[in-house]
């Protein structure tokens, strides 16, 4: 068929109709765009992690029962770039890096080292980069810091070269430590993204009012919902309060908080304490869990998971706590915006506004 333009010409812009729909439109359609552009580039990267964590998997499993040295690796290098001509990763060195990949993610599943094939690449690790995945596990010292880098570079999009300046200056560490029973409660690597999505202390900055009973806690943090759940972190849904457990014989509970993370599939028990953690917390918090797995929890949803937040915790006296405990439970520690730095720091004028004097005072001298 001819085509229907006879001669070179410019299109020009002024003879289209521009307007409101015009422009949303176009909006629409860039929108869709750079959508479906991140959809495509995610999937591709999970296609071809997975073809890594696959060859990892079969290299780790066929060289411990081989004879085979070092120069297997060269072998493989050469015969995969002969298969494929022209396409990049076969490199000795990306080889190895898969071999340690997999080993690494299944250093602490000793219960499925025994049927390695079944330890499938967990679904999130396909929102990561390859670059970004080796500088990950090559750089941390255990399976809950790496996860918890993964957990903290899809939260944020963050670039190689941000991950890396997060782990030079020890994010994982310097963001405190909060004690789980998860790796004895909860299967691997499940256990591990469970963990990471974690934290202590949260800070709970944004309550203005002296607070003093876990009941006033709790209202203003329910009153402050958004932000709380901005500092729960990414995949928190809020689903109630004071939900009331009526038992046959006539006795009722209440459990302070409950959420439902959407990337765990699973319910989050939350309760609240504004004085330092005692054993007893911990009974009454894997008592809600077990209620909430019976009660609420579908088939398709893992575990049910109890996180303790109070004043300030001791890790023996909360790691002897869990002993007997059938549950997976957390405990974490809060702030709030009551130190004495915090109110200076209120009163003080900012760096902005102390430059701005500065500069005021130059002028004036001139």
């Amino acid at each position: 068929m001819p085509n229907s333009v006879t001669k070179p010409a410019f299109v020009k812009r002024d003879t289209i109709i521009a307007g409101k729909e015009y422009a949303q439109l176009l909006g629409a359609l860039k929108e869709r765009f750079r959508i479906s552009h991140i959809k495509a580039a995610v999937k591709v990267n999970t296609y071809m992690l997975g073809f890594y964590w696959e060859m990892g998997k079969e290299i780790s499993r066929l060289y411990m029962s081989s004879n085979w040295g070092s120069a297997f690796f060269d072998c493989l290098s050469l015969d995969l770039k002969e298969a494929f001509p022209g396409q990049s990763g076969f490199s000795v060195t990306n080889i190895k890096y898969a071999k340690r990949w997999y080993e690494f993610y299944n250093q602490e599943d000793i219960i499925r080292q025994r049927f390695v094939d079944e330890f499938e690449m967990p679904e999130d690790f396909g929102k990561v980069p390859w670059g970004q995945h080796i500088d990950i596990f090559t750089r941390s010292k255990s399976v809950d810091e790496a996860l918890f880098y993964i957990e903290e570079t899809i939260k944020n999009s963050w670039s190689r070269p941000e991950l890396a300046a997060e782990i030079d200056n020890d994010l994982y560490k310097n963001r405190g430590r909060v004690i789980t029973n998860f790796s004895e409660k909860l299967p691997a690597p499940y256990s591990g993204l469970a963990k990471a999505i974690l934290k202590s202390p949260y800070n709970f900055g944004f309550i203005d009012k002296k607070v003093t009973t876990e009941r006033q806690l709790e209202d203003e943090l329910a009153t402050n919902i958004t932000r709380f759940l901005l500092e729960l972190g990414q995949g928190f849904a809020y689903v109630g309060r004071q939900m009331e457990l009526k038992m046959p014989g006539g006795q009722t509970f209440i459990p302070d908080m409950i959420f439902y993370h959407t990337r765990l599939k699973s319910y989050i028990v939350c309760e609240l304490k504004v004085v330092p953690f005692i054993p007893d917390f911990v009974g009454k918090l894997n008592f809600y869990v077990s209620a909430v797995d019976e009660l609420m929890k579908q088939p398709d949803d893992n575990p049910t998971i109890g996180l303790l937040i109070c004043k300030s915790k001791d890790d023996t006296v909360v790691e002897w706590s869990f002993r007997g405990m059938n549950q997976p439970l957390g405990v974490a520690e809060y702030k709030l915006r009551d130190s004495l730095s915090e109110k200076i720091a209120e009163i003080l004028p900012s760096e902005i506004e102390l430059q701005n004097i500065i500069d005021t005072y130059n002028r004036e001298d001139d």
